[in-house]
């Protein structure tokens, strides 16, 4: 009993869920910077965390592998981690008036995907179906997170990259995209599966 509780608390406190936990935890410090967009220096303060956070995305996942350290709590907090942060920053560039207009159209793309994937994950985990991640999929959060990064920097970036703002919208437009097509193939394994079940029954 007592090396059930001891693995348990190790895993909770493993190196990837950390990783984890720190980017929970950067999504209100990201959103209190982004509360006064005029000002760059907090500009720059969003960015460095939200930079930070990104890369803890790309590192938590191949930690738990190459560390075996890989575990029920990491897999559940993992997504939703991801969907906070990119939530959150989606709402606060709307706010401030970086994503607008026209743009604002990839911006629910992204929103509604997030939902919707999440919502056929649950589905797919209740029959034991395991979608795997592909290799665009990878690539759409990889353009999403950049395109982020540019829009968060706005037009305190400006100074330093002219065009930081399009470059982002771009981006995110671009990203925008990739989510329909990488979103199909989540409606289409559940699709698959609900009409099993149907025929099934």
């Amino acid at each position: 009993m007592a090396f059930s509780i001891s693995r348990g608390l190790d895993q909770r406190f493993s190196l990837p869920n950390i990783l984890t936990y720190g980017r929970v935890l950067a999504v209100p410090l990201v959103v209190v910077c982004l509360f006064w967009p005029a000002e760059f220096s907090m500009r720059w303060t969003a960015l460095g965390i939200f930079t930070a956070a990104g890369i803890t995305d790309f590192l938590d996942g191949y930690l738990a592998r190459i560390l075996s350290q890989q575990s029920s709590l990491g897999r559940m907090l993992d997504p939703i981690a991801d969907k906070l942060l990119v939530s959150a920053v989606l709402l606060m560039l709307v706010a401030d008036h970086s994503i607008a207009s026209y743009s604002l159209w990839a911006a629910i793309v992204i929103l509604c995907r997030e939902i919707l994937v999440s919502g056929l994950r649950e589905f797919l985990a209740e029959l034991k179906v395991s979608v795997p991640v592909s290799r665009l999929a990878k690539w759409k959060t990889f353009v999403q997170i950049v395109a982020l990064g540019f829009l968060i920097a706005g037009p305190a970036g400006e100074a330093v990259i002219p065009g930081t703002t399009q470059i982002g919208l771009f981006l995110l437009w671009l990203a925008a995209l990739l989510t329909l097509y990488t979103g199909w193939d989540y409606m289409k394994a559940g699709f698959r599966h609900t009409m099993s079940e149907a025929g099934q029954g």
